[in-house]
Parts: structure tokens; sequence; C-alpha cells
């Protein structure tokens, strides 16, 4: 039994706080940015809504898959953990480079840029808001993120809960509107549905980046897997209720949106949510900014909780600085691990462009997402007795996988650019991995140097290494 005293990553999240961790995950900037998106690649409404549904359904296969493994595998550290134990050492660390690198910067600054955007447009409406005010205010939900996240792991979970009640309350206003005016009869939008003369085909892979973009934060509880009480049972009823519940959600949003604007009204909006509100809620549209805002910062704070986990997995195991394993004395929370993303999330900020950055990190995300349920079923192979509370057919991690990889390469045909610098960025992982995990070939003066720079930052910062085995 671990005393009171002793320094470890506790178990703080019980079943309400993993579904609205799940959610608050999940629901973010993509349902507010991505409508544009998915219209603009997909080339009419009704196909638009189709993929809203295939994507959903698609990301809770996905979903099942870790469900199975969150159980199985009882390590935190999500992708990285499952790729270090089926497929082996180099998989998982461009993984984690990639992570830290790239996926985590890129989907923090889209996040933390809609963030910006929401609270600032409102004041400046008609005219366009100043970008480096949007980036500024970006900066400062980052900040905040970064800063609940170092001080307690319970202001984190209680946050979220609210957090995620503001967003689906922003939601059901958007939804409520548009269902009044569709009972009524306001169904013009939708005569031409599946209109053909904008559909390009090369162009609809981009439109399934938008649509999983929406629905991504379903592995958050992976990569927390020792923080959760009786995981058996958590994580994969948590998995289930909250993909079926936003599913449902962003179907009727979407609906409401094109019941209340035109297709061209929401590809000319560079705020869809304000848009429909200025139509649809009239005195009451200043209030949907907010809200969206207040969603969006609640993904951001969930960015600066799950990444660190992975940093502390990897660190555990040798594949990352041993400082990053290291855990505050006081607050019990992975300080290191939390505090080495805010300066790439706020350089990702001041550099990024939204839609092309959600090209730009979707090949590596999608890539190790498919080498993650393939792991699968290598686990299943090599571990066949192991218990598994949780279990899906072979099928399903087969089809994800195939569909994950066909995305990819569909994306790097219809976006070679991006999604080649993508790729590219995840392959110098390859010499950083032979620099970090096979550091013995470095210099002794070099490792003498680094061990005295990691005890004065471990001093510094008051962290030590965690006292308690919690898997």
């Amino acid at each position: 039994m671990a005393s009171t005293e002793a320094v470890y990553l506790r178990k703080t999240v019980g079943l309400l706080g993993s579904v609205c961790l799940i959610i608050g995950s999940v629901v973010g900037s993509g349902i507010f940015i991505a409508p544009k998106g998915i219209l603009k690649n997909s080339g009419n409404t009704g196909m638009s809504l189709i993929i809203w549904l295939t994507t959903g359904i698609f990301s809770t296969l996905g979903a099942l898959c870790y469900a199975e493994l969150g159980t199985s595998i009882k390590k935190s550290g999500g992708q990285y953990i499952y790729l270090l134990e089926t497929l082996g050492p180099m998989p998982a660390f461009l993984r984690l480079w990639t992570q830290f690198v790239l996926i985590r910067p890129a989907a923090s600054s889209v996040v933390a840029l809609a963030f910006g955007r929401y609270i600032v447009e409102p004041f400046f409406s008609p005219c366009p808001a100043p970008k480096l005010l949007v980036k500024m205010v970006s900066i400062i939900g980052v900040s905040f993120g970064v800063a609940v996240n170092c001080w307690s792991v319970n202001w984190f979970t209680q946050l979220q809960i609210a957090f995620t009640t503001i967003k689906m309350s922003a939601l059901v206003l958007i939804i409520v509107p548009g269902m009044i005016k569709l009972a009524s009869g306001q169904t013009e939008n939708f005569h031409n549905a599946f209109d053909t003369s904008s559909l390009r085909l090369e162009k609809l892979p981009l439109a399934f980046y938008a649509g999983l973009y929406a629905y991504a934060g379903w592995t958050v509880l992976n990569c927390a897997t020792e923080e959760i009480i009786n995981s058996k049972r958590t994580i994969p009823l948590s998995i289930i209720l909250s993909m079926v519940t936003v599913t449902i959600t962003y179907l009727l949003t979407n609906i409401s949106y094109y019941t209340v604007m035109t297709s061209e009204d929401i590809l000319a909006s560079n705020a869809v949510a304000v848009t429909f509100a200025d139509r649809a809620l009239q005195r009451f549209s200043s209030i949907i900014p907010f809200l969206v805002a207040v969603s969006c910062l609640g993904t951001l704070i969930r960015g600066c909780f799950t990444t660190p986990r992975v940093l502390f997995s990897a660190s555990r195991e040798g594949q990352w600085p041993i400082l990053f394993s290291m855990i505050h004395i006081r607050r019990h929370t992975p300080l290191p691990a939390v505090l080495i993303l805010y300066p790439m999330m706020v350089f990702m900020i001041l550099v990024s462009e939204v839609f092309g950055l959600l090209n730009f990190y979707s090949i590596c995300r999608w890539l190790f997402m498919g080498l993650s349920t393939m792991g699968l079923i290598v686990h299943r192979y090599r571990n066949p007795d192991l218990p598994r509370p949780f279990k899906v057919n072979l099928f399903i991690p087969a089809i994800f996988s195939i569909a994950c990889f066909f995305i990819v390469g569909m994306s790097l045909y219809s976006d070679p650019l991006n999604t080649g610098m993508g790729f590219a960025f995840m392959l110098t992982g390859i010499p950083i991995y032979f620099l970090v995990v096979q550091k013995q070939r470095l210099p002794l003066c070099f490792i003498r140097a680094f061990h005295i720079f990691t005890k004065k930052l471990q001093g510094f910062l008051e962290v030590i290494p965690q006292e308690v085995k919690t898997y």
C-alpha cells in the first residue's frame, strides 16, 4: 500500500470524469472550424453530412480497439506504449518524436488560434480581427492550460467536467434553433444536397481529414491509464458512451448549420458558429463566441494533460531524458513533461496557418494510429492467454488499420507538399533515436555534463522519480 506522503501519480479520474474527459477532448474547435473544410472538399451538403457520419463511425471503431489495448496493457502512454509493446522501440520513438515536435504543438496551435479568434472577433465585427492580437490571446490560452496541468490533476478533472458542460450547452444552443426551423419547413438549403457539380474525388481525403480532426481526442484516457479508477470497466464504458454521444451531437449540429445557412455562407465564414448565431439567435448571438472559446480552452487544457503522460512514460522506459519521468514533490504532477511543451506550442501559434496545419500533422497522426491498431493484432498473437477485460473482433482493427493507411496514401496524392513535409519531419526522429536512446555512444564528458544539468533542474523544479509502481 502506498502512503499518502509518497510521490506518484494517483488514481483520481472516475467514470464521470472519464466521460467528460473524452467528450471534452473531442468536442473542441473541430465542430466549429471543420464544417468549412469538410464542405469545401466534399463538394455538397449531402456528401458533407455523410462524411460527418462516416468519420464518426470510423473513429468509434478505432476507439473500441483502444479500449481493448487500454485494458490489456496497463501502462500509461497511449499509442507510444502500445507501439513499444507490440512493434518495438523504433516505431514507438518515432511516434514519441512526432507527438512532441509536430502533432501536439500543431494540434494545440489550431485549437489556440480558434480560441483567440472567437474571443477577439466579436469586438471587431464586422471588420477582421488583428492577427497579432488573435495570436497573443491564443498564447494566453496555452499558458493557462500549462499552468493548470502543472498545479493539480484534481483541478484539471474538475475543469474538464465544467468545460464539457459548457461545450455541450453551446452545441444545444446551435441544435435547438436549427431543429425548430427545420420542423417548421425551412428545408430549401437541402433541395440540391447531392449536387455533384463541385464534387472532386481527389479532394475527398482532405474532407475526411477535417472530419477525423473534429473527432480527434478519443485516445485521451489511454494516455493516463494508471490514473483512472477501475480502468478495466471505466475505459471501455466511457469510450462507448462518449463516442455515441459525440457522433449524434455532431450530426445534429451540422444539420442545424445547413438549415440556417447556405453552403456559400459557410464557405465565406471564418467563424461558422458566430455566423450561425447572428442568423438564428439574434439578441443572444453574443454568447456563442464565448461558449466556443471556452470549448476550445477546455481542449487546450486537455492537450497539456495527455502528451506529458506520453513523455513521462517514454522517460520511464529509457527513451527520453530521465528528468521527464519525475514528479513534483507536492503537486504530484509531471511538471517537467508539461513545461517542455510550452515553447513548442507558442512557436507553432506564431508561425501557423490553420487548415495547412491539419494536413501537415494528420499524416503522422493517422499513420501511427493505424500501426497501433495493427499492433493490437500482433499483441493478440503474441499473448493469447493474457486476460482481456474488453475484447473486439479482430476484423475491426484490421479494417481500421487498412483505412488509416489508405487515407495516408490518398493524402500524399492529394496534398503532397504538406503531407510530405509531415512525413519528412517524422523521419528526422531516426538520428534523434540513436542520440537519445543509444546515448552510451556519446562522449563521456557530454554524458557527465548532462547529468549535472539534470540534477540542477531537478532541484530547481522540486521533482523526484515516482516512488510507487502504478501499473
